[in-house]
């Protein structure tokens, strides 16, 4: 299993960025995948995930209305596409694979290297 984020940097704030993931060595849509975040000194958070085949998708509430999360299963790919960007979005992202089809209510098993995102003026 390998996942392989890109599209991180810095923007000013109210900026955009999409973040992508590159998931391989597994049956790409058995698992939901998500996007976490640390920002230094704080705990990691789930920012958002997605299902395997209905792409039903979570957010936590920082980042509803700015952030979309999406997949293609054809490319085995995952977005993060993050709108209004703030300072406090600052963080390194992570994509992760969870261990089943859903969401809510499982562990994350695979994780990428993860890529840097600053917000700031």
């Amino acid at each position: 299993v390998q996942l392989v984020e890109s599209g991180g940097g810095s923007v000013q704030p109210g900026g955009s960025l999409r973040l992508s993931c590159a998931a391989s060595g597994f049956p790409f849509t058995n698992h939901a995948m998500a996007w976490f975040r640390q920002a230094p000194g704080k705990e990691r958070e789930e920012v958002s995930c997605v299902t395997g085949t209905d792409s039903s998708t979570l957010y936590t509430d920082s980042v509803k209305g700015r952030f979309t999360i999406s997949r293609d299963n054809a490319k085995n790919m995952v977005y993060l596409q993050m709108d209004s960007l703030k300072p406090e979005d600052t963080a390194i992202y992570y994509c992760a694979r969870s261990d089943s089809y859903y969401c809510e209510e499982v562990a994350y098993d695979y994780w990428g290297q993860g890529t840097q995102v600053t917000v700031s003026s």
